[in-house]
């Protein structure tokens, strides 16, 4: 089992390399098992993943379900592992670094913090998104391997289409020290294309806002990195409930033609071993 530290450095060099790469999203230790050994290089959480597999919706759980949904992954899988740490779970700098400074201690190779108040449904004035960045960065630099900082701006999902803003935004949170920045909102290749050109960090594209799109268009446009969210949960749970109705609606067993068997399973949790 490779350490934290081999992590670290094999998910720092993955944004140096080439060719861009896909971060697939887990839910929770079998589904990132499952991705480990169909061969995915990296990880990374999904916050609205994640709260699926607890009841509850994206933003609702704790900082301490958070950390413990990371160290179980980490735990788990020899890949690299970054978390989605939303907005840190605090509202100040020191609230952040203490929170990002207990993350990396769950044995993750990196985090993204965006610049979105969930608690207060709001964008952060720039001048404290970059102070609250700031301080997971410090926190990060405390180490002796490259934890990797993921930068989040969310104003094209939370505020509107405003590229200049966005890329404002970006080119802070460069200055800063992130590692990596990030749009989640971006949703055509025109947009990648002037968002990454004004940047020189790389960037995370979230791959399922132009779901007809190849990896090879993504790297085209400037992305080094490609992510999927929520997406494989939301298209896992499809089935429970296509399948569950017909189970009520129709008395129908059929759908089980479908099931994945726990044969390949056992072999895709194995391979990583």
């Amino acid at each position: 089992m490779p350490t934290q530290a081999d992590k670290c450095r094999q998910f720092a060099a993955l944004h140096t390399q080439p060719e861009a790469f896909i971060i697939a999203n887990p839910w929770d230790v079998g589904s990132a098992l499952l991705l480990q050994g169909l061969g995915f290089k990296a990880l990374a959480t999904t916050s609205g993943g994640f709260a699926y597999t607890l009841g509850k919706q994206d933003g609702e759980p704790t900082l301490e379900e958070k950390l413990e949904h990371c160290r179980a992954i980490a735990e788990a899988t020899n890949v690299p592992l970054s978390a989605d740490f939303e907005d840190g779970f605090a509202d100040d700098a020191d609230g952040v670094a203490a929170n990002v400074a207990a993350l990396i201690e769950t044995g993750a190779a990196g985090c993204s913090i965006e610049d979105f108040d969930r608690s207060g449904k709001s964008l952060y004035e720039l001048p404290a998104a970059v102070d609250r960045l700031s301080a997971a960065i410090e926190a990060a630099r405390r180490q002796d391997f490259p934890f990797v900082i993921t930068a989040r701006a969310e104003h094209l999902l939370r505020a509107g289409r405003d590229l200049d803003e966005v890329i404002t935004r970006l080119k802070a949170f460069e200055a800063a020290g992130a590692d990596v920045v990030y749009a989640p909102g971006i949703a055509s290749l025109d947009d990648l294309r002037i968002v990454t050109h004004a940047l020189e960090k790389p960037f995370n594209m979230l791959g399922v806002r132009i779901p007809d799109a190849t990896l090879a268009d993504f790297q085209e446009a400037g992305a080094q990195r490609v992510s999927i969210g929520g997406a494989l949960t939301y298209a896992a749970a499809k089935p429970i409930i296509d399948f569950g109705e017909a189970m009520l609606n129709e008395g129908s067993f059929t759908w089980t033609a479908q099931m994945a068997s726990g044969k390949r399973i056992g072999e895709l949790f194995a391979a990583g071993e």
